[in-house]
């Protein structure tokens, strides 16, 4: 379907380097609404402080060109770093929306956790997206595409010629998301990347992370559905789904956990919110331990 009678949006990117994560601020210019699409909220592991110093260039950009938050949009519970989308809510009264089947996670990660107060009905998210729901942001139509693989929950974010893929693809040289955790399954993340590309060739995709591929010396994270097709190194026209799982697995049987999986998690499976404090006042994450196998 052509995109030519559809208002463009207005795009502005924040990059944070520390997680190699996208955050997006997505504007309607008639109405000057506006959507942030996978904020950070700032974490160090080691001191477990938090700092909204990324979430606040975000508001303070939008304030500073006169948009108004409406939405903060999450793509799925991500494993890398921790959602502002709490953050930004409270600062300025935005709706936050994730992928209905954020409560197929929160399934899987209760008993992990062992959270016996964690909800498993989505309700800690305002809005719970099904596949092929449209929603307007302004004179902005956007479409939600459920691209399951990466975790049951991924979605995309559709709007006139713009897709925001979330961890589904990286740029061409770098390649696909892991699809090894909980849930995950390469067989279903290709079967979502084709549908993402079978849209039309001049579809632009914003991606949620980029790493640098080897050879490559600054950080990218817009391509289109025709330089996927042409030259992705995983997912490129040609490429079987067997010969895709058969590589997906291969390779995810060798990549590291990421760093901040755990506070994540537990974090993001409830819409970006702490547990809560103990009666000392503080607030705790769970580390499950478990002895290597040999």
């Amino acid at each position: 379907m052509s995109n030519s009678n559809q208002t463009a949006p207005v795009i502005e990117a924040f990059f944070d380097e520390p997680t190699h994560t996208v955050s997006y601020l997505v504007c309607d210019p008639e109405t000057l609404s506006a959507a942030v699409i996978d904020p950070v909220l700032d974490f160090d592991l080691a001191s477990g402080e938090v700092d909204t110093g990324s979430a606040e260039k975000i508001i303070e950009r939008a304030d500073a060109r006169g948009w108004t938050i409406e939405m903060v949009l999450e793509s799925h519970a991500h494993a890398d770093h921790l959602l502002a989308a709490p953050f930004i809510s409270a600062k300025t009264g935005a709706k936050i929306g994730i992928g209905e089947h954020i409560r197929d996670v929160q399934r899987i990660f209760r008993p992990i956790f062992a959270f016996d107060d964690l909800k498993t009905d989505g309700s800690d998210f305002d809005i719970l997206f099904a596949d092929g729901d449209r929603f307007n942001l302004g004179s902005l139509e956007f479409e939600v595409i459920h691209v399951p693989g990466h975790t049951p929950a991924d979605v995309a974010y559709k709007v006139a010629d713009a897709v925001f893929v979330g961890d589904t693809l990286f740029m061409p040289d770098y390649g696909t998301a892991r699809a090894d955790f909980p849930g995950g399954d390469a067989r279903q993340l290709f079967q979502s990347i084709r549908r993402i590309l079978s849209l039309p060739d001049e579809t632009r995709l914003f991606l949620c992370h980029d790493y640098k591929a080897p050879g490559r010396d600054t950080y990218s994270w817009e391509t289109s559905v025709a330089d996927q097709r042409q030259s992705s190194v995983h997912v490129a026209d040609g490429v079987t789904e067997d010969e895709f799982v058969t590589m997906r697995e291969a390779r995810d049987a060798d990549l590291p956990v990421p760093k901040l999986l755990l506070p994540s998690i537990q974090v993001n499976i409830r819409a970006g919110n702490f547990p809560e404090a103990e009666e000392n006042g503080v607030r705790f994450l769970r580390i499950p331990v478990k002895s290597k196998k040999h």
